[in-house]
């Protein structure tokens, strides 16, 4: 999915709108563009570069400790034994749990084991790890005074503000692209605070397995989820694709706050 972030006239309940300016940080961070996104009246202060560049300080080190690609992270070295426990980082601990827990709560749509065709089960929480790690690196922009900020992973959104901002947080607009038309808007997604995911085979291919069955999910179209956090939006849109009608049942019992998008 590609996404257009527009941001529009900031909420206030003062009735003064503030003159916002834009600043924009992107790096290449685990295998994917980041963007990080400021509104505040002077874009260019030193403490928001700072706070930026620990967004993705943050997110170079979450791929070092949980990449499926390099041979030298903390959870390659653990599948492959050649680490102690006493060497890993309590991250592995933290987004085993996690996997754990979005297995139950969608009822196993989404797993982060699966097997290999020798019949070894793996551990994979890669459809958990970017939404959690940008959530995480978040933080780093909410402590920063008087600014609106927007980090956009890859095609995942998360919003929010620092301190102050609550009364004048703007609006962004976020495209989600059509998944049969490349290039093409189909539909826009309004956001103060929260986070959007979406999940679907037209950019990657079908590189979601349907955990019930172990096969690839290959069809047409997309799903989106919105909601509070980005976490959990991204755990529901892989829960999603792999089953639309099932994964929405249980989000409006379960995660209620969260809404899902189907293209």
């Amino acid at each position: 999915m590609t996404t257009l972030e527009i941001p529009v006239r900031p909420h206030t309940t003062t009735g003064v709108t503030p003159t916002l300016g834009r600043k924009a940080f992107v790096e290449q961070v685990m295998g994917m563009p980041v963007s990080v996104h400021i509104r505040a009246t002077e874009p260019t202060r030193v403490d928001i570069a700072a706070a930026a560049a620990a967004v993705f300080a943050h997110l170079r080190k979450v791929d070092e400790v949980l990449s499926t690609w390099r041979t030298d992270s903390h959870l390659l070295r653990l599948q492959h034994g050649t680490a102690t426990t006493d060497e890993l980082h309590p991250w592995l601990a933290d987004v085993t749990l996690l996997c754990l827990e979005a297995e139950d709560r969608t009822d196993g749509l989404f797993s982060a084991w699966r097997a290999r065709p020798a019949g070894r089960t793996v551990f994979d929480p890669t459809g958990l790890v970017k939404g959690w790690a940008v959530a995480a690196a978040s933080a780093h922009l909410e402590t920063v005074p008087e600014i609106a900020w927007s980090i956009n992973a890859g095609g995942d959104i998360a919003v929010g503000t620092g301190r102050g901002m609550h009364d004048v947080a703007p609006v962004w607009r976020v495209g989600i692209e059509d998944p049969r038309v490349r290039g093409q808007i189909a539909d826009v997604v309004t956001l103060t605070r929260g986070g959007m995911a979406t999940s679907g085979a037209a950019i990657r291919g079908a590189h979601v397995l349907d955990p019930r069955t172990g096969s690839a999910v290959d069809r047409p179209g997309s799903v989106t989820v919105v909601g509070p956090d980005l976490l959990w939006a991204d755990v529901w849109a892989t829960a999603a694709w792999v089953d639309p009608d099932a994964a929405q049942a249980l989000m409006a019992a379960r995660d209620p706050e969260h809404h899902l998008i189907r293209l």
